[in-house]
Parts: structure tokens; sequence; C-alpha cells
């Protein structure tokens, strides 16, 4: 799998673990968190993905609280949503710019494709970004059905 270092085509050795974890900047999403209780129970109605930052009214790379449904500004521009989590506890986030749900407890990005509790505002989420339903890849044993989210809404 290595190219040999110093050659003059400017290959170099590349070490197989540099392609897992943190070291090539590559992150796995957590697939179980204990703060799904915190999700708002109607998720159907979502914000557009262009909404502005309710606090500065910043155009991008907004995040939307998954409790509350308010859009903040990530930290990379004014740290709104930060700001939110810190001040109401509220933990779980969707960006607008990937459609990825960060949880600020866990300190985790989650998995949209293993946490059924996530598809639906997934979905919801990309269908008005991209007007298309997004495709999910099959998981053996999950069973989508309306018991499974009996007590944790």
């Amino acid at each position: 799998m290595a190219a040999e270092g110093g050659s003059s085509s400017g290959t170099r050795e590349v070490d197989e673990e540099d392609f897992f974890g943190a070291e090539s900047g590559w992150v796995e999403a957590r697939t179980a968190c204990d703060h799904l209780p915190s999700l708002c129970s109607d998720l159907s109605q979502i914000p557009l993905p262009d909404s502005p930052c309710s606090r500065c009214h910043h155009p991008a790379e907004n995040w939307l609280c998954l409790s509350c449904k308010d859009v903040f500004c990530s930290r990379f521009i004014n740290k709104h949503m930060l700001k939110h989590y810190e001040e109401s506890g509220h933990c779980l986030a969707l960006s607008f710019s990937d459609l990825s749900v960060w949880c600020f407890e866990c300190d985790a990005y989650l998995d949209v494709q293993m946490i059924w509790q996530l598809r639906p505002v997934y979905e919801v989420a990309h269908l008005l970004k991209f007007e298309e339903r997004p495709s999910f890849r099959a998981i053996e044993g999950l069973q989508l059905s309306s018991d499974q989210g009996e007590g944790s809404s």
C-alpha cells in the first residue's frame, strides 16, 4: 500500500494507520447518544437551510437546535450555537452546511444513518436543502416502526 519515499515522482510512504482516526482528520460518528430524549417532539417542520442566525443574522454556517428549532451560527462565525447550548442546555444540533448532527454533551458527531430517531429531521433537512430524499444505507435488524419511539420523545 505504501509508495517509496523520496522518489522523483513526488510520492512518499504512507502508513495505513494515517487513514483512520484523528490523525487523518476523519471522525467516526457515534451510533448512540443518551441525550436523544431532548429532541423536539415535532421536527417535521423546521426552518429552511438558508435561514440566518437568530442572533446575528449571519447567513451561512448555521446550525438548527434540535430541541427548540432556533437557528444559530457556528463556532467559525460568532459561536451563537455554542452559546445557546451553554445558556439553555440544548445539546443536539444539525448543521445546515453538511447536515451532520452534533451533541455538545457527548462532544461528538452522531450517525444519522444508525440512530433512527435522527432520520426524520435529517430527511426533512435533506429534502429542503437538495429537493430530494436522502438515501439511507440498509441496517441489518433495524426496523423503523412507531413502537420503537415510545418513551423516547
